[in-house]
């Protein structure tokens, strides 16, 4: 790959493991036991807004209450959740009782009205970031603002290492690329997608040669696990040895909308977490159940 670009990756990955590590408060009646396996889980919220009837999917408090339902009965560790306009936002899906909340540190620019239906409404915010079990210390990074490509309206990448009591560390991104070229090169959002792949692979390169497992979470965009895809075949090229990576869901068709027969939220494992990889699985919201997002989430459990 570009070794400038690893160059820059790496520099910033080793400033960024200067942060300040942030521990998390202990909350003994959350405690979950040591040998239980960790699950990591990717979910984009679709357009969550902090208030009611806010965005381009405006909610009612029973919406709020039904996700916060779906989160709940995921039991993860972490979530790596896209398309947040806040923190509050966030805390009104992940109990803050149970989870600590991170997000990128871009402002963006939203502006303009919703298409559709909901024309009618103003576009807020869309963020990334990750919800984190409260009895699981985490050291919070530097975002990695190379996924901008200095345009504000793309987001930046959230980078976290976890620290879980009587379990390896753990590294983590959340990240949600440019939408619009699914599969292929030629669609109109695909050169700006190309142009975000060299600044995630200098990041995964840089993680590859660090001591610390690592996954890259999030809406990817992009179906990674049709055969001969472009991208999947750049970030997973082995070099480095620990960037021979593991699509946590290779093999598998999601449920959760009849009208598409391949993922764009993945779960991309590094050699060494992929080997701790022990299932893979889709939440569906039920047949005849209102979709309270256009995506479903998607977990991976890995061994301690």
């Amino acid at each position: 790959m570009n070794q400038r670009l690893l160059f820059i990756a790496a520099s910033l990955l080793s400033l960024s493991a200067c942060a300040g590590a942030e521990q998390a408060p202990q909350h003994p009646q959350l405690a979950v036991p040591h040998d239980r396996p960790l699950t990591l889980t990717s979910w984009n919220l679709e357009f969550l807004a902090e208030r009611n009837g806010d965005g381009c999917q405006p909610r009612t408090d029973a919406d709020y209450a039904a996700m916060r339902q779906i989160a709940d009965g995921l039991d993860a560790d972490v979530i790596a959740f896209q398309e947040a306009e806040s923190v509050a936002a966030a805390e009104r899906v992940f109990d803050p009782a149970r989870y600590a909340i991170v997000m990128e540190e871009r402002a963006g620019a939203p502006s303009g009205t919703c298409g559709g239906e909901h024309k009618s409404q103003r576009v807020i915010r869309q963020a990334v970031g990750f919800a984190i079990r409260k009895t699981i210390a985490f050291d919070r990074h530097a975002d990695v603002t190379s996924l901008m490509l200095g345009n504000p309206q793309l987001r930046s990448g959230v980078d976290i290492t976890l620290r879980p009591a009587g379990a390896r560390p753990l590294r983590l991104l959340s990240i949600h690329l440019k939408s619009g070229c699914f599969a292929g090169d030629t669609a109109k959002a695909c050169p700006i997608l190309a142009e975000q792949v060299p600044a995630l692979e200098a990041w995964i390169d840089a993680a590859a040669e660090a001591p610390v497992r690592f996954a890259v979470l999030g809406d990817w965009n992009r179906r990674l696990g049709l055969e001969g895809d472009r991208v999947w075949s750049e970030i997973d090229d082995g070099t480095p040895a620990n960037a021979d990576l593991r699509l946590a869901d290779a093999g598998t068709r999601p449920k959760c909308d009849p009208r598409y027969d391949s993922f764009i939220d993945h779960i991309v494992l590094d050699r060494r977490a992929g080997a701790d990889m022990l299932s893979f699985a889709e939440t569906l919201y039920g047949k005849d159940v209102k979709h309270y997002s256009d995506h479903c989430p998607v977990s991976v459990s890995l061994a301690r």
